[in-house]
């Protein structure tokens, strides 16, 4: 884990790799709490019978779904000491190349591409890659924004 000791060490972060998460496994029960959460119950994700004939060879899980582990994982990659608070500022873009199949192991990796002094406050772009064990595209690829506030 790489550790900034306040918000001058991180506003310098532009350009550092932050390395790679431990591999987390989308289980089929994650799946289904997503579905009954977000109330998207459609059947590519939560009817493991019929989405073995579909087109993915069984039930996937949802796009955002992976894009909400975005926080645990990178939680394991940094940490910024010091500030008040971090708050989630948005997404610049996000895309979803391959999909995620219940039971698959995925992991983060991430750097931060841009930082900005504010007053009071620093903001980071970072650009993260969810890989999927054993495929060669990523689940998703992901421009984030966070700001830190003294």
């Amino acid at each position: 884990m790489k550790i900034y000791d306040g918000l001058d060490a991180f506003a310098e972060s532009e350009g550092d790799s932050l390395g790679t998460s431990e591999w987390l496994t989308v289980e089929q029960e994650r799946i289904d709490l997503f579905a009954d959460a977000t109330g998207d119950h459609q059947w590519i994700h939560v009817d493991p019978e019929r989405a073995a004939t579909g087109p993915f060879g069984g039930t996937i899980a949802h796009g955002f779904l992976t894009l909400s582990l975005l926080p645990p994982l990178l939680n394991q990659l940094y940490r910024v000491d010091g500030p008040r608070m971090a708050v989630n500022y948005g997404l610049d873009k996000v895309r979803f190349v391959a999909p995620v199949p219940a039971g698959a192991r995925i992991r983060l990796s991430a750097t931060i591409v841009e930082t900005a002094a504010l007053e009071g406050a620093v903001q980071a772009i970072v650009e993260s890659t969810f890989e999927i064990e054993g495929v060669e595209r990523p689940a998703a690829v992901v421009r984030s924004i966070v700001r830190y506030i003294a």
